[in-house]
């Protein structure tokens, strides 16, 4: 499974994407079953906007979902935080 994680906004509006590819790793099936948990979670339908927030498209093979800070779960952001972090 690739993820890959594109954030932009902030308070200087840039844009970083990173991405992880599970089949080779030891602990793929571990990132595998947490996308799923974060891309299948129920958020709010439209949330208000945060001035400076940031915004999120995760894609993970075919499945595409949109989100925005605060209204991430703990899923959401775990999986955020870590493949943002294999960009660093």
């Amino acid at each position: 499974m690739l993820i890959t994680v594109t954030r932009t906004g902030g308070f200087a509006g840039g844009e970083t994407t990173a991405s992880l590819e599970t089949e080779c790793r030891a602990d793929g099936l571990e990132w595998e079953r947490l996308a799923e948990r974060a891309l299948t979670a129920e958020g709010p339908t439209e949330p208000e906007p945060v001035p400076d927030g940031f915004r999120y498209v995760v894609r993970a093979d075919s499945k595409l979902v949109e989100l925005q800070d605060p209204y991430l779960t703990e899923d959401q952001r775990q999986l955020i935080d870590a493949v943002l972090a294999t960009a660093a």
